[in-house]
């Protein structure tokens, strides 16, 4: 579990609660189910019309992220690395055969069978970095949802609430229903506004970050591989791919 991702979730939402009760204000005065619809289904439908469908759906299951992240496993990768380098520099590439059965990452799994199998450097390089593009870009598209979320919600929370507007006035012969209506209304802002900049927006560059930190540990397992099939030496190598930890 990411904690800061919680806590700063609930004190967002327990700054508005009680700014609504230190204004006076009551907490089912921002409770409007009619508010709440309108941002919601608006802000989805606009973002299944910007966006394919299993965009929308890969994102939605990327959320889970924002609260429990993949582990980083860059570190432990780097070791797992080094053991490999020393085993082709001493017993040969073809000696690393047992580590592909040991080895859980699909991605790394990958790219050593290529190893192992006597692919040319440039040539592993060329595979293993078109996988990798296409994983990328598949996962930021998914994520973009989120971005894209926080752009329209504020605006249809102004739709919203010209249309709750629009209702007032509707009702301007009776005046006892003007002031409540007006502030139902507003509502639909705050949703809009609200969901924006302190849920969607958040969680979009939150699972940027996340994403950056899973192709680096991609990468530098290509960049690995390659030195391996070139014969570059295990110390040189583990020092040049300490700068995909900082």
């Amino acid at each position: 579990m990411d904690w800061s991702s919680l806590v700063g979730l609930t004190l967002a939402l327990l700054g508005i609660v009680l700014g609504q009760a230190v204004e006076g204000g009551h907490l089912s005065s921002l409770l409007q189910p009619a508010a709440f619809l309108v941002v919601v289904f608006g802000t989805l439908g606009a973002v299944l019309l910007q966006s394919r469908l299993h965009h929308v759906m890969e994102g939605v299951r990327l959320l889970r992220w924002v609260f429990v992240p993949p582990v980083d496993n860059r570190r432990a990768m780097l070791r797992r690395i080094a053991m490999w380098s020393n085993i082709a520099r001493r017993e040969g590439i073809l000696q690393l055969e047992p580590q592909l059965e040991l080895e859980q990452d699909a991605f790394a799994r990958k790219g050593l069978r290529l190893l192992i199998d006597g692919a040319p450097p440039e040539r592993m390089r060329e595979i293993c970095n078109l996988e990798l593009d296409q994983y990328e870009a598949r996962m930021r598209s998914a994520a973009r949802i989120w971005e894209a979320a926080g752009g329209y919600a504020p605006t249809v929370g102004i739709l919203g609430a010209v249309l709750g507007l629009i209702h007032v006035m509707e009702n301007l012969s009776d005046p006892a229903l003007l002031g409540s209506g007006i502030a139902v209304a507003f509502v639909a802002t705050i949703y809009g506004v609200g969901l924006a900049n302190l849920v969607f927006l958040p969680c979009f560059n939150k699972l940027k970050m996340l994403i950056q930190v899973d192709v680096s540990q991609r990468e530098m397992v290509v960049e690995a591989l390659a030195a391996i099939a070139n014969y570059e030496h295990p110390r040189q190598l583990e020092e040049r791919l300490q700068g995909y930890l900082q």
